[in-house]
């Protein structure tokens, strides 16, 4: 089969469209053939040699986090999918990834793809998707009526993560550029940040601050000041330590995303309700995943890589 991988951390430069062997599944484990995977940030930090503590992985190591597609064989064991399932899933950090036409994935993390979008394009929800929902429900805690601001909500996670909390009966201030205006159009507000610092334009206190961009430690810090008291700030750049108010009891959490399949399938069937939009900015062939990683703009959308 075909597979892309990279044999040493480096550049872009380093990811090679190779012919490498079929994997079979062993106990608790299912082959997908792939339909697509979707390229992440965090795919870039791993290949360049960044995450090398956190994230350790085996080389060769074949990327790509996301997955959708359909099962095709099955270990010892399981009986929760079927041969023929169309299923998604967010696949182990340190495993190999699903920039190959098969991947092999722990049963347990799968769940039914959305059947109302085409399959590769379901790569695109796991985890930018379980980012949003476990970063607004998980940790802040967003209920009706609670006042939200998203900063950096242009990107893939901010594009799920206001229509997640609208959905919950928020307020919810989304920061963009202009560029992404349309992403985050559910918005109750949205600041332009390129014309206008955040803490100047929110008039009244939020109760979660959701941070989503690299922003430097002293914005995020000025954050903070936006929040009532008994409030939360969740941050995602967690090389940035999340930062609080302790006289105020205002926490900060550094939100690591972990793979759930059951809250994947609740957004795979808010997809299916039409309460949910995934949009895919790009499809790339498999083959030409080293143009994606070297694209800077790579992040902005949710950029699918089409396998099968």
């Amino acid at each position: 089969m075909k597979a892309v991988r990279f044999h040493e951390y480096g550049d872009p430069s380093v990811l090679r469209y190779e012919d490498v062997e079929r994997p079979v599944p062993g106990a608790g484990q299912v082959r997908i053939r792939v339909a697509a995977t979707s390229f992440n940030g965090v795919d870039g930090n791993i290949r360049a040699g960044y995450m090398r503590g956190p994230i350790p992985v085996t080389l060769p190591h074949t990327p790509g986090l996301d997955v959708s597609g359909t099962v095709d064989a099955l270990g010892e064991g399981v009986d929760t999918v079927t041969a023929g399932d169309a299923v998604i899933g967010f696949l182990p950090m340190t495993g190999t990834g699903a920039a190959a036409e098969y991947v092999i994935a722990p049963a347990g993390i799968l769940a039914p793809a959305p059947a109302s979008i085409p399959l590769p394009d379901a790569a695109a929800l796991p985890v930018v998707g379980l980012t949003a929902w476990q970063a607004l429900f998980d940790h802040a805690r967003v209920t009706a009526g609670r006042r939200v601001l998203i900063n950096g909500a242009g990107g893939a996670v901010g594009r799920y993560a206001v229509q997640l909390a609208k959905n919950a009966g928020a307020y919810v201030i989304a920061t963009a550029a202009p560029r992404s205006s349309e992403r985050v159009a559910a918005a109750d507000e949205v600041v332009d940040y390129t014309t206008t610092e955040v803490t100047a334009a929110v008039a009244e206190p939020v109760d979660v601050v959701l941070n989503l961009a690299p922003i430097s430690p002293e914005r995020l810090a000025a954050l903070v000041t936006l929040i009532r008291p008994g409030g939360v700030l969740v941050n995602t750049t967690v090389w940035m330590p999340a930062p609080g108010d302790e006289a105020r009891d205002v926490r900060g959490i550094d939100l690591f995303v972990r793979s759930d399949a059951a809250q994947l399938a609740h957004l795979a069937s808010l997809v299916d309700a039409g309460e949910l939009r995934v949009d895919v900015a790009a499809r790339v062939p498999l083959a030409e995943l080293a143009s994606v990683h070297a694209d800077p703009a790579a992040t902005s959308g949710k950029t699918v890589i089409v396998v099968a």
